[in-house]
């Protein structure tokens, strides 16, 4: 076996790149996803991939794949029924919540609380405490945890959380609960809080494993079903699925926590950005990865990707561990409308999505969707996916002209109206990511993926004077190229708790060297050999009495060479980037992580065939497009014909397969040694 399939599961389409370990080379496919149950488009891909690359199923040793099943379930509220089971007197911690309350000043009196994942009325609690040293203050009652678990059951409930106090430093209470639960339950998924998230702070605990809990069913009975179905079709390679952190655990290990893949979708584009990065020499990139449903930005710097130590989906905002990727209502499917009360333009967050789609698919859809705008400028070609997928242009036209009619304007000025709004909604998130967060994003290339990115990525570009414009090879597949190329990792985490200065340093690295024991067997077990695990390790710090940490990455030849003093000076130059100031306060060390990291595939980028600077031998045909107010005559250009170092003078479209790359009037793209199209300004090119 000598194959990797990455697959990735996106709204409108489910995106495969079949990766030869041995020869680099590829192939790529894109099928229409299926909402109603996904693992049916994934297996229609993997027969038309392997098929066309003339590869027996048998043959694929790694399927790699990102999923959104955990995010839907959250964001459509179709997760469990979760029953749970805490210390007593904490019977209401999903009712007290955080006070954060999110808006402006008086958000308050507007701001509907979100429904907690576990209902009161499935809460109960049990006698038995822990203090904060793990010292048994109160042993359990067990005949009290027999009678509230047959309660739970009688109730129907269809999973069980068990967050105890003070269970992150000793969870003894909660696997004897645990343990109950599953004589009682049998079948019911049991998640124990110490071993989601041992870490302090009780309700934050507590709801990542409620989260856990709610979502564990839904996601063990898609796992369960597509390994079957992948065994049932001949793939009899290792499953493994995407961690929102952008990296790769076990199908088994997704089934019990799959709390930490709520981000497995959009973490698969940056994963494929970061390759693309490696194998182009750019260390700072900012990715938009825009797909029929929405818009996914994130920022790489000196290649290592952004993460944050919270997941968000929706109103859900757990802690565990994910790249920081912002997610925006801005795609391909975005809807075009007038609001009557206003009178204004508004394109999206509501989408065509998948079924029935844009005008354009002549598949059903009857609303102007952003694809129907790039459809009616000419910035999309009538044909799609290689010529099979034809775009109906006059459906587009009169789906645009109600817009057009609505404003009394002409119909171009009305497409053009919807692309500069979806672009204006890309930049605003783009902004979040990098100038909110105290980087210049002038100082980064922004890459653009996804079916639409290399559409939109000039122009955003633009705004953001993020050069150069980057359409990397296969973009519309990217993300299931970051599913292939990725690497496993787990990690664990422990609470420290304790002033810097009344820290030992070899306390500290005794600590992480017996965490990083406990990742490095998980990755072990999982059949990654010891030889190509290593170990990275994070540090949680914040000036005493703050209500939030800044994560900081650290390695211990560096923590015993510099000690504590090392930590510290780097965590004030953080916090002074952050937020533009630093304190006397004394610092306290409050989380620690270590994190296992399997090897990493070595999958070169194919070097494309010198040229001469000339793109004409790629030409396709003349083309007209609208652009900067009037008719433009433009050229097509074939992708696939393209040579190391040819020049495009905008205005061109570059067609392939699996997207369509926009060169704006103005601006001029060149390929590079791998074929990646970098578009900048006419004259600074």
């Amino acid at each position: 076996m000598r194959y990797r399939l990455g697959v990735d599961v996106g709204g409108t389409f489910t995106d495969l790149l079949l990766f030869d370990n041995e020869t680099g080379n590829f192939w790529r496919h894109k099928t229409p996803s299926t909402p109603h149950d996904s693992s049916e488009g994934i297996l229609n891909g993997v027969t038309v991939i392997t098929g066309e690359a003339g590869v027996d199923p048998g043959e694929i040793e790694f399927f790699l794949h990102g999923t959104t099943v955990a995010t839907n379930a959250v964001l459509e509220g179709k997760g469990a029924r979760v029953g749970l089971i805490t210390t007593e007197g904490y019977r209401d911690i999903m009712q007290i919540a955080r006070s954060f309350v999110p808006g402006g000043l008086a958000a308050w009196i507007v701001w509907p609380k979100p429904q907690p994942l576990a209902a009161l009325e499935d809460t109960v609690t049990v006698k038995g405490r822990m203090d904060a040293d793990g010292k048994e203050v109160r042993p359990l009652d067990e005949a009290e945890v027999w009678a509230k678990l047959t309660q739970l059951r009688d109730a129907g409930v269809e999973a069980i959380t068990v967050s105890l106090i003070n269970a992150y430093v000793d969870g003894r209470h909660e696997k004897r609960i645990g343990e109950i639960a599953h004589e009682i339950l049998q079948d019911v998924p049991v998640s124990l809080s110490h071993e989601v998230l041992p870490e302090m702070q009780e309700y934050e605990r507590t709801l990542s494993t409620v989260a856990n809990a709610s979502v564990r069913p839904v996601v063990g009975k898609y796992v369960s079903n597509l390994r079957t179905k992948l065994h049932d079709a001949g793939v009899k390679g290792k499953l493994s699925l995407l961690r929102s952190d952008g990296g790769l655990m076990s199908s088994q290990k997704a089934e019990e926590h799959p709390v930490n893949i709520l981000m497995s979708g959009p973490a698969g584009g940056v994963t494929g950005a970061l390759w693309v990065a490696k194998n182009a020499g750019f260390k700072n990139i900012l990715t938009l990865d825009v797909g029929g449903t929405s818009t996914d930005v994130a920022l790489i710097e000196n290649l290592e990707p952004r993460r944050v130590r919270t997941t968000e989906v929706g109103h859900l905002s757990v802690r565990a561990s994910s790249l920081d990727v912002k997610t925006v209502g801005a795609g391909g499917g975005s809807i075009a409308y007038v609001p009557e009360l206003t009178g204004a333009l508004r394109v999206g967050p509501q989408s065509a999505g998948a079924v029935p789609g844009p005008v354009a698919y002549a598949k059903g859809g009857e609303q102007p969707t952003v694809t129907d705008a790039n459809v009616v400028l000419g910035y999309l070609p009538e044909d799609l996916l290689g010529g099979s997928f034809k775009l109906d242009r006059e459906g587009a036209k009169k789906a645009v002209q109600t817009i057009a009619d609505a404003l009394g304007i002409p119909l171009m000025d009305a497409a053009r109206g919807i692309i500069d709004i979806v672009n204006e909604n890309m930049f605003g998130a783009l902004r979040m990511i990098s100038v909110q967060q105290g980087y210049d994003p002038r100082h980064f290339a922004l890459m653009g993926f996804g079916g639409a990115g290399p559409l939109h990525v000039n122009a955003v570009a633009r705004l953001m004077g993020s050069w150069p414009a980057i359409s990397p090879v296969s973009p519309g597949v990217l993300c299931a190229l970051g599913d292939a190329t990725t690497r496993m990792r787990t990690e664990t985490a422990r609470s420290f708790s304790r002033l810097a200065t009344e820290t030992d340093v070899e306390e500290l690295v005794a600590i992480l060297d017996d965490m990083a024991k406990q990742t490095r067997a998980e990755l072990t077990n999982d059949g990654i050999p010891e030889s190509q695990v290593t170990s990275e390790f994070e540090v949680d710090v914040r000036y005493a009495g703050q209500a939030f940490e800044v994560p900081l990455t650290i390695d211990q030849a560096t923590l015993r060479e510099k000690g504590i003093a090392g930590i510290l000076e780097r965590f004030d130059d953080e916090h002074r980037r952050l937020f533009t100031f630093n304190m006397d306060t004394p610092h306290e060390i409050v989380n620690l992580r270590a994190v296992a990291l399997g090897e990493a595939p070595q999958l070169p980028a194919a070097e494309l065939e010198k040229g001469n600077g000339d793109p004409s031998a790629a030409k396709i045909r003349d083309h007209t497009l609208w652009m900067d107010g009037r008719e433009m005559a433009a050229v097509i250009y074939d992708r696939s014909r393209l040579k190391q170092a040819d020049v495009i003078p905008g205005p061109a479209i570059v067609t392939e397969m699996d997207s369509t790359t926009l060169i704006e009037n103005g601006c001029v793209a060149t390929v590079d040694a791998v074929g990646n199209i970098l578009i900048n300004p006419a004259k600074e090119a």
